[in-house]
């Protein structure tokens, strides 16, 4: 997969896509399509494990808040990564360019929620730093997905 030198994570990318070589080949639609299934299971398994974490018994109220507040910019993530994916399928319409630029804005709007998310932890580093753990792999993946989504964008003139 030469097109994952385009990402920012080229490792991740190729471990994160590598398992789905054979469905993806050579198609550069298949591989933004991919990278953004890939990033949207993640998120969605991530939110769930955030949910788990917010259940956890002592924290204080502003991380309770924080917490929630993550949980909800997790679950925008999924929405707009959805979103995207869904598009990705219209991308060979009449309207194809505000297609993929509806597709760019959702992805990279997805990617500023997951750094948002460690915002709201500033007074407390330890789950400042918990949160950001479990996240980050996220913003990795979202931000590759954007990556190989302006490739192939590219391509299609």
């Amino acid at each position: 997969m030469w097109t994952c030198g385009v990402t920012t994570y080229p490792t991740l990318c190729f471990n994160s896509l590598s398992t789905r070589a054979s469905a993806i080949q050579t198609s550069p639609n298949l591989l933004a399509q991919t990278a953004l299934s890939v990033t949207l299971d993640t998120t969605r398994t991530t939110s769930s494990s955030m949910v788990k974490l917010s259940l956890v018994h002592g924290m204080a109220p502003t991380e309770v808040a924080a917490m929630k507040d993550c949980i909800e910019l997790l679950n925008d993530s999924v929405y707009n990564l959805k979103q995207s994916l869904e598009e990705m399928n219209r991308a060979g319409d009449k309207d194809s360019e505000l297609v993929m630029s509806d597709i760019q804005t959702w992805v990279s709007s997805a990617l500023t929620d997951e750094d948002t998310c460690t915002e709201g932890f500033k007074d407390d580093q330890k789950m400042k730093g918990v949160v950001r753990g479990k996240i980050v792999n996220v913003a990795h993946l979202a931000s590759n997905a954007l990556a190989l989504i302006n490739s192939y964008a590219s391509l299609r003139g």
